[in-house]
């Protein structure tokens, strides 16, 4: 089976979070998911991350925090995300890939349909996001 090791962000702006939907063409069409992409051989995961950002939405971020890394199985793949929390460098968001994106409230992400490798990446989030003061 093949294992896919790959970077997302949690944007974080204004208090809301970025969540883009795949294009009906992509593996997983339609689900919605935290932006990302595949880690490059000899690539750290930030270094993918700020790569991919920038390829999907035109835009620099800021790499903030790590979350626990997740595996998710697929039935035709597996996939190990290395979540990351970010902050937005330039605001003018343009979709490479993506058919759609949403800023939502933390407590209003479970209402999307999400990629199932993204629901533990959420649950993490939301666990750290309610235990701040």
């Amino acid at each position: 089976m093949k294992h896919l090791h790959v970077t997302c962000a949690i944007i974080e702006h204004d208090g809301l979070i970025l969540a883009a939907r795949r294009s009906a063409n992509m593996s997983l069409p339609l689900k919605w998911e935290f932006p990302g992409g595949k880690i490059n051989h000899g690539e750290s995961p930030e270094e993918c991350l700020r790569r991919e950002i920038v390829e999907e939405l035109g835009i620099e971020i800021n790499v903030r925090k790590s979350l626990p890394v997740t595996t998710h199985d697929y039935p035709a793949f597996k996939v190990t995300l290395y979540p990351f929390v970010c902050s937005i460098g330039t605001e003018n968001i343009v979709l490479h890939e993506h058919s759609a994106m949403i800023w939502l409230s933390p407590e209003r992400l479970h209402t999307l349909d999400w990629a199932e490798a993204d629901l533990p990446v959420i649950r993490s989030y939301l666990a750290e996001y309610t235990a701040l003061p």
